[in-house]
């Protein structure tokens, strides 16, 4: 038997909801002896979270026609405007579709089973349709996205895998990420993330992607890069920035505690080497977050000072350690990619 304390006390729930009163009539008269001069003391309220589920309706522009007497000309007001050319579905309607597909990762097959048992027929073309309505219709969003995040002096990159439903079955591709975000550097333009996707990982992409590009770039050290770095590149090279986050990866993976807890007893035993790499590189992150928004001087002089020195023993350390080490090792590896 559980037994749940009295104790307990459940989280409010959130003050911006509205709130709807449901008064419960009080006695007339007293239960104990049916006296009706009764004076109220005060109330009890006792909440209960409730949904009101969507509602579908079909909204009806009437355009009213009129003839003039005089001339017989016919007058009427311009249709109403449609998110998509000759289009059915209203805006919030387009919306939901979007959020649910790539907001939710609710693919457009069930979002139409879904609709088909609330009595809408919205078929998986159609949906599909709309889809690339929309997409054609944010395009120029998209523009101004692109233009803002490329045409900073810095962008940091990554890409990753990303499932892409097709046909019976699921297929691995890619999704690109250029962020732009200059408040680190003392910047106050707005942060902003750009998107790409595709269907391998080839240096056709990033090349593409930052066809235009001619500042610094912070990435990994992903071989489909390196052609953005050459000194004849048109319009001019890309500064290469390596990222300390994917240098120290592979080293948080080995001293990663928690989650070597987690494997239990068949848990491989925590690489001293790899917990000191983390400490060493953590001591460099450290020094960041303490720059963080600082001019770009102040912060190449706290680099030059603090930095540089412990980067310099970093690298000493590593070569010596490596020495030491199978090449098959694991920690060996992270030390050589590193």
């Amino acid at each position: 038997m559980t037994t749940i304390s009295s104790s307990t006390v459940r989280k409010p729930f959130p003050a911006h909801l509205p709130r709807e009163r449901v008064i419960v009539p009080g006695p007339t008269s007293c239960g104990c002896c049916g006296s009706t001069k009764l004076s109220k003391l005060g109330e009890d309220v006792t909440e209960t979270l409730e949904i009101i589920p969507k509602q579908w309706k079909v909204i009806q522009h009437v355009r009213e026609k009129f003839t003039c007497r005089a001339c017989e000309k016919i007058s009427q007001a311009a249709a109403p405007f449609h998110v998509l050319p000759r289009g059915f579905a209203g805006p919030s309607l387009l919306a939901m579709i979007l959020f649910e597909k790539y907001g939710q990762h609710q693919p457009l097959n069930r979002q139409s089973e879904r609709y088909a048992r609330e009595g809408i027929d919205l078929s998986l073309s159609t949906l599909a349709d709309q889809v690339g309505g929309c997409a054609t219709a944010l395009r120029p969003l998209f523009a101004l996205i692109e233009a803002h995040v490329l045409g900073a002096e810095r962008v940091h990159g990554d890409d990753s895998t990303v499932p892409i439903l097709a046909k019976g079955k699921t297929e691995t591709g890619r999704i690109w990420v250029y962020v732009r975000d200059d408040k680190p550097f003392g910047g106050t333009a707005p942060s902003a993330a750009l998107f790409y996707a595709s269907s391998d990982r080839t240096r056709e992409h990033p090349e593409r992607h930052l066809s235009q590009f001619t500042g610094v770039f912070q990435a990994d050290a992903f071989d489909g890069y390196n052609r953005l770095f050459l000194p004849d590149r048109k319009p001019s090279p890309i500064t290469e920035a390596l990222c300390w986050a994917h240098s120290r990866r592979k080293f948080f993976e080995l001293a990663d505690i928690a989650s070597n807890a987690r494997r239990g007893k068949g848990a491989a035993p925590i690489s001293p080497l790899a917990f000191e790499a983390v400490k060493r590189i953590d001591t460099l992150f450290d020094i960041e977050r303490e720059i963080n928004g600082l001019p770009p001087e102040q912060r190449l002089a706290v680099r030059t000072e603090r930095s540089a020195p412990l980067v310099t023993a970093l690298e000493q350390w590593m070569r010596a350690e490596r020495a030491r080490l199978s090449r098959h090792a694991p920690v060996a590896k992270a030390l050589i990619t590193c």
